[in-house]
């Protein structure tokens, strides 16, 4: 080798240890609310940035608009130390997260970081965003799920890979319910979802609700109310993701997000904030769009072995039915719980409205005689309900209605049957024994 092709050699070699690649920067022209408006790179809707602060620190943004020249980020924490001209860093498109079963018993935030002071071992490697299973290859929902609760496995059975929404108003007992499934389901594998509510449910919710039992095989991810909306909408989608990785995996997942509704609210500050228009009591077009591309991420994938059941609670404000997102939700899902106000105000817990509640797969997963059991009960339930203001007047003549006779007698047992302690569970063959008991017929 010559003299001189040693010393380019060494020279590209030099070249190759001291410059980088060029990295392009953007800057910071304006910040409205939670919205920084930047331009100077070209940045991707949805990619992550590092916003430069005051002191030399740095703020994560996500680009959620596009105006001309200009991005519309909006930062995953409360904005502070920010100034004009601000040094903005795109961060690489392909935003991945770390899974696996190191997440099993641990409670973390909305980019899967630890918030119970433990370390956390680095898992598997999945993308963000993964495409939704083509509806053809999605497995069918067949099998029942037993979830430990009498009122749901026997009248309202839910099937693996369903999508259960869960309708109350504040203060009757939803978070209670979602405790119970997460102990005594039967699922290999929990996922919870506390998006948006006060940071005390979220400690109350770990340690009185899920215990030790649910928390062993859960995955807890919380984003209380005082964070981002942003980060609150991270949270709800990284739920899912971590809840697809399991269900692809061959097992058996349970979602329980609370709450559905404080996910939509969060996109309606998102899009109010990027000057969308509200179109149904201030709720932009986004918002519904995100709620229903949020749900089809649930259910059965392309694995044989593996489901991925679903519950969602839906705020009924001011126990309205009909609010636009509970409404939304009501024709997107497979079934609805509806908890009772009067039922709970009675110390009827679980306050579940049978009347109001359905599954529409529980057809396809019950036996026929476990069918015509539940709609019997219903039919029970249904008819002492139109009657029950009467009974104290004197107004329901016994003789005219065998139906109805029938149904004031069988309610004193129909009501303990759907009465259930937290600590107690109930599951999916016991519900049946009882059902049969109940409508006065031998258990298959």
């Amino acid at each position: 080798m010559s003299r001189l092709e040693a010393r380019l050699q060494q020279a590209r070699a030099a070249l190759d240890e001291d410059l980088g690649v060029g990295q392009v920067y953007g800057r910071l022209l304006r910040v409205t609310g939670m919205v920084l408006e930047v331009s100077g790179c070209r940045l991707i809707l949805g990619q992550r940035c590092r916003v430069e602060t005051h002191g030399g620190g740095e703020l994560e943004a996500e680009v959620v608009g596009l105006d001309r020249e200009q991005a519309l980020l909006m930062p995953l924490a409360q904005p502070s130390g920010l100034f004009t001209g601000s040094r903005v860093s795109p961060c690489s498109p392909d935003a991945r997260l770390a899974v696996g079963d190191n997440l099993l018993g641990r409670i973390l935030d909305g980019q899967l970081r630890p918030l119970d002071g433990l370390p956390l071992k680095l898992g598997r490697q999945i993308p963000w965003h993964a495409p939704v299973p083509n509806p053809l290859h999605r497995q069918r929902v067949s099998e029942p799920l037993d979830v430990g609760v009498r009122a749901i496995n026997a009248l309202l059975t839910p099937g693996k890979g369903q999508r259960m929404g869960l309708f109350a108003g504040p203060g009757v007992g939803k978070s209670v319910l979602l405790g119970m499934m997460a102990r005594y389901t039967r699922a290999e594998v929990v996922v919870v979802g506390l998006i948006g509510e006060r940071g005390r449910e979220v400690r109350e919710f770990i340690d009185d609700c899920l215990g030790p039992e649910g928390r062993a095989k859960a995955v807890v991810i919380t984003a209380p109310a005082d964070q981002s909306p942003l980060l609150r909408v991270r949270a709800a989608e990284a739920c899912h993701r971590v809840a697809e990785y399991f269900r692809d995996q061959g097992r058996d997942v349970l979602l329980l997000m609370d709450s559905l509704t404080r996910f939509v609210q969060a996109r309606r500050e998102i899009g109010l904030a990027v000057g969308e228009p509200p179109v149904a009591r201030g709720y932009p077009p986004s918002a519904f769009s995100a709620l229903t591309e949020l749900v089809e991420r649930a259910g059965n994938g392309h694995h044989p072995q593996g489901s991925l059941t679903a519950f969602y609670t839906v705020l009924a404000e001011g126990d309205d039915q009909q609010e636009p997102v509970a409404d939304a939700a009501r024709a997107i899902l497979d079934g609805h719980i509806v908890l009772s106000r009067r039922l709970a105000e009675q110390g009827h817990y679980p306050a579940i409205d049978i009347g109001a509640s359905i599954s529409r797969v529980m057809s396809k997963v019950a036996e026929p005689p476990h069918w015509t059991r539940a709609v019997q009960c219903k039919r029970w339930f249904s008819l002492y309900q139109q009657v029950r203001e009467l009974l104290p007047l004197g107004g329901i003549q016994a003789g005219k209605s065998p139906e109805t006779d029938e149904a004031i007698a069988r309610y004193p047992q129909l009501q303990q049957f759907l009465q259930q302690r937290e600590e107690e569970a109930v599951d999916l063959a016991e519900s049946l024994r009882a059902l049969a008991a109940l409508t006065g017929e031998q258990d298959a």
